[in-house]
């Protein structure tokens, strides 16, 4: 992986924060996603296959909903960076990971 391509591909707040809801919930769904960081599907998903071309995430769709997780063949480093930037960035993002974590629980979530 490209160090400079992988930062590009972060130098967004929407795929930013994306990432980093993703690493603290494990996965996410676009329709959980979209209720944390208040944006309408289109741009979400725009998002998130930027994330996906820079081989950071992978998807699987299950039904009619799409989910999101770390890809598994992430370099080291690059994992090692995204996930430091979880732990120790609670501030930049905690808003947006409490309405991830509430639209999760919701009965009309898409798990």
């Amino acid at each position: 992986m490209d160090p400079c391509l992988f930062f590009k591909c972060l130098a967004d707040h929407t795929r930013l924060k994306s990432l980093l809801l993703i690493v603290k919930t494990d996965e996410a769904c676009v329709c959980d996603l979209m209720a944390a960081l208040d944006l309408d599907q289109a741009k979400m998903s725009r998002h998130l296959a930027q994330l996906r071309k820079c081989s950071i995430l992978i998807d699987e769709r299950r039904g009619k909903w799409v989910f999101y997780k770390l890809h598994p063949e992430l370099p080291q480093w690059a994992h090692d960076i995204i996930v430091s930037a979880a732990k120790h960035n609670d501030a930049y993002f905690n808003s947006a990971l409490q309405k991830l974590i509430t639209s999760q629980s919701a009965s009309i979530s898409c798990r």
